[in-house]
């Protein structure tokens, strides 16, 4: 195997096609040898570095994590988290996409290895919630609970999100992975076509802009990365009312508060603005988060759910310090809108986001648009 494995690897960067090495792996791994495929990983990381980064490499490296993780079977687990965990190839970003194709392609029995064997503290936090998302009960999975319920990740960022779904996260769009890639759906264009129109009501008070960079910041997470590894922008901006403003009279208010999303709409390029249901914003800010946008992978399901939490909290204007089960309660005491238009601001493309939320007392009005294109 040894003598193989140094063969293909000495003439990986001389391949235009690399199919045929993918080829190799898959019967190994079909006839019960993972290992052969774990050990053929761990020498292109090694090699990676020596040879200027060599596209092959990489691809061959990721074609064997997405075979085994995608592979039922206890033993492929095993070799996919030997794998990764080799020093060369070790890191955050490899762990979060780790945990989101192993919690896909297998079941929670054969994850529990994760949490007993090697595996980063990273990728376990990160499979905990990938498992969430999909409905496990890790809280009481053997194998799983002591360490999702052990008070030695309690700093961990993603230690703050609960250990069980809320309703609104139900139906999450997750990824569904296989050996040559993903899919996924796009439930991006929080607007059109969708929901109840919302026609004007009563008349708008006075309104200051009382927006702060880390609530925009805090806004914007779920969106952040559109605009740090794609082509994407950002708007979000808070507004305090007089007095407070009747649900229905949000779609005259949007218009009037010089927003950059909506310049030069008018008689001629039409504001659609249509009452959401707050799982439908939950959704929508996941996926933008979890996914990405044109030209990124985004953060995967973990941190893309802990993402879409902070800028619905912040959306819906949450003070500090607040419990999950507090920011769910005044989510939902929230009104929640998605608007779109024709602006020269929006990108038309497929990454298009606009939602703005009505706070209880019905005088904070948060905004958020995004748009991403390829």
């Amino acid at each position: 195997m040894a003598d193989q494995i140094r063969t293909i690897v000495a003439g990986l960067a001389e391949l235009d096609d690399v199919s045929g090495v993918w080829a190799v792996a898959e019967e190994r791994v079909g006839r019960g040898d993972p290992a052969f495929a774990a050990d053929l990983g761990i020498a292109c990381a090694d090699a990676y570095g020596a040879v200027r980064h060599a596209w092959q490499y990489r691809s061959v490296f990721d074609h064997l994590l997405r075979l085994l993780a995608t592979t039922r079977g206890s033993g492929n687990v095993a070799q996919a988290l030997r794998m990764v965990s080799c020093p060369r190839a070790a890191d955050r970003k490899l762990d979060r996409y780790t945990a989101s194709l192993l919690a896909s392609g297998h079941g929670a029995e054969d994850l529990a290895l994760a949490f007993t064997g090697r595996a980063s503290e990273e990728l376990r936090a990160c499979l905990v919630h990938e498992l969430v998302l999909r409905g496990v009960v890790v809280e009481e999975t053997p194998g799983i609970a002591g360490w999702a319920l052990s008070r030695h990740w309690s700093h961990h960022p993603l230690r703050q999100l609960p250990l069980s779904l809320y309703d609104m996260e139900r139906g999450a769009d997750l990824p569904s992975y296989g050996v040559r890639g993903r899919s996924h759906s796009m439930p991006y264009d929080s607007s059109a076509g969708r929901g109840p129109a919302v026609s004007g009501g009563a008349r708008v008070p006075s309104v200051t802009e009382t927006t702060t960079r880390a609530a925009a910041a805090a806004m914007g997470r779920a969106v952040a990365n559109w605009a740090e590894e794609s082509n994407g922008r950002i708007e979000a901006r808070v507004f305090t009312m007089a007095e407070p403003l009747e649900p229905a009279s949000v779609p005259m208010a949007l218009p009037t508060l010089g927003l950059d999303c909506l310049r030069g709409a008018g008689k001629k390029t039409a504001v659609s603005v249509t009452v959401r249901p707050v799982a439908e914003a939950w959704r929508v800010l996941f996926a933008a988060a979890s996914t990405g946008g044109a030209y990124n992978s985004g953060l995967y399901g973990a941190y893309g759910r802990l993402a879409a939490w902070q800028s619905l909290a912040a959306l819906a204007q949450s003070p500090e310090g607040l419990t999950a089960q507090e920011v769910e309660e005044r989510v939902r005491g929230c009104v929640w809108y998605g608007f779109g238009a024709g602006t020269n601001w929006f990108e038309q493309v497929a990454w298009d986001i606009g939602l703005a939320a009505l706070a209880p007392d019905r005088r904070g009005l948060a905004v958020l648009a995004a748009t991403d294109t390829d």
